[in-house]
This record gives C-alpha cells, structure tokens and sequence, in this order.
C-alpha cells in the first residue's frame, strides 16, 4: 500500500468515516421514452388567417413546440437579408453618367460616414454645387432628382421607370420639368439645396426609401414648394411604397405630377396643400380609407 494511500485511510479513520456506506435503495423504474415524438402540426387559428388578409404583418406564425416553426424562422432570415442588402449596396460612381444624367454627390465621404451621418447626406458638396449651378436648367417649375436614399437597389431597379413617368406626366400637364440629377449618399433634405440652386418652383426627389422585411427595393418620393435649405418635414408632401407590389412606378409618376400641378396652384406644398379636390387623379392617396395591403412575397418554401 502507497504511503498516499496510508495517510487517506488514517484520515477517515480520525473522521470517523471509515465505517461502509449503507446500501443505496433500488432506483425507480424509469419508463422507456417513446420511439420518436412528433410535435403538434401549427394549422392557425380562423382569426390569425382572417386578420392576416389586411396586413402584411406577421400575424399568428405560431410555435411548434417552444420554438417557431422552421418555414417562419427560414422566411424571416431571408426577408431581414434582402433588407440588409439593399441597405448595403451603394450607386456605382458613374451609374448617373451611364444613364445619361448629371451625377451629383452629398457632402458625405463614404458609405459608413452616410449611415452615421444624415446631416452631411442633406447638403451637396462644394464641387457638386458649382457644376450643378452651371449645368442645372433655371427657373423651371419642376427639377427632378433621382437618388440612392437607403436602397441603390431600387434606384437602380425602378428608379428610371419613376423618373421617366413623373417627368412626362409633368410635361403633359403643362409644367417645365429641369435636367435630371442623380445624386449618391442623398438624404431627403438634399432637394432643398438642388432646387435653390436652380430657382425651381418644385423640387422632387425620387429615392430608396428605408427598407422593410422583404421589401429592398422601395421607392420613397418627397415633393416640397419653394425648396431651400430651412424648409422641414411639414413643408412636404411624400408618397411612399413605390414598387412593383405596392404602388407600381407608372402610376406613382402620374400621381406625383397631380401632385406638382397642385403645388404650383396652390403655391404651398406639406401639410396646407388641399388635396380635397384631387381624389379623382390621385385614387387613395387622397383618401383615409383603408387600402389593400400590398402582396407579401415568400421568398422560402419548405418542402414536404
């Protein structure tokens, strides 16, 4: 025996614990488990499907088990990566050149300091406005500026097909639309100084609007009278939604152009403009009904 071994024994003999353990009694018996489990199948219930129909919220996913059933988790990655992506991708320094308008850029360096920085992404830089100011048509009624925003996707999805409908439908109505700017790393307010700089009656700005679960390729569209830097949210009138599932880009040009003609009526623009007369051209824009919701696109099928 090992002198270790020595010293152990003596020490449980000097604790009075070298008495054996009295027997353990017997174990229960356990149950054997099933051969496999299989969770209730989530169906919904009538209300969720019916509600569903109204929204294109989430409504009444479930849970198998204590967890979301895998098609729900699948769907849900796949809408927050396509948000992701279009948040990410930034307009080519000559996608405005190749598409035959004048490029212009905000004060913003790169596409980190845009998303840190909405205030530089709301006035241009200073090379920018000195060609814009020699380059820019003056004194038109409307200049349209077509922008990346929070998505170069849908710029460069529909953002042509946007601009091309608004600038004829406003040209049909009897309006002088300016020469067509593509402005990168553009905040809303950015229209305020493109405008001013021109003495344009109106000023557009067509861009990629935030996007939402699944929806990366929104447009947002802002018109504002008397554009110039101070002018706030409450001085303009937005459409929002433009896409191919929403609100198509040809007959959101058309809808834009009312919009303008109303302005340069009215000579005001936000929330004094009195769209009461103009349900007929704009549908339910100019109505507080409630509108369809737009189509919720899956974009994961799970098989079986």
């Amino acid at each position: 025996m090992s002198r270790t071994r020595q010293l152990i024994d003596r020490l449980r003999d000097e604790l009075g614990a070298s008495a054996p353990m009295p027997p353990a009694p017997p174990l229960p018996r356990v149950p054997e488990p099933p051969a496999r489990v299989f969770p209730r199948r989530h169906e919904g219930s009538p209300y969720a499907r019916e509600a569903a129909r109204h929204t294109t919220a989430l409504l009444g996913i479930g849970h198998v088990g204590t967890r979301y059933a895998t098609d729900v988790v699948l769907q849900f990655q796949a809408e927050l990566a396509v948000a992701h992506e279009a948040v990410a991708t930034e307009l080519p320094a000559d996608w405005a050149t190749q598409n035959g308008l004048i490029g212009l850029r905000s004060r913003v360096r790169d596409h980190r300091e845009y998303l840190l920085r909405p205030d530089l992404g709301r006035r241009l830089e200073p090379e920018s406005l000195a060609r814009w100011t020699q380059a820019g048509q003056h004194g038109v009624d409307v200049q349209p500026i077509l922008a990346d925003g929070l998505s170069a996707v849908a710029c460069m999805q529909s953002g042509l097909t946007l601009l091309d409908s608004f600038t004829q439908a406003c040209r049909a109505r009897g309006l002088t639309v300016g020469v067509p700017v593509a402005a990168r790393y553009a905040r809303v307010w950015l229209e305020d100084e493109i405008g001013a700089a021109v003495s344009a009656k109106v000023a557009a700005i067509l861009l990629g609007e935030r996007p939402g679960l699944g929806t990366g390729d929104g447009l947002s569209a802002y018109l504002v009278y008397d554009p110039r830097i101070g002018k706030t949210d409450g001085d303009r009138n937005m459409m929002s939604n433009i896409h191919p599932r929403g609100t198509r880009p040809e007959i959101a040009g058309v809808r834009l152009a009312v919009l303008a003609r109303a302005m340069l009526d009215q000579q005001r623009s936000g929330v004094e403009l009195d769209l009461s007369g103009l349900r007929t051209e704009l549908g339910d824009v100019a109505s507080r009904a409630h509108r369809a919701p737009q189509v919720r696109v899956r974009l994961v099928e799970v098989a079986g």
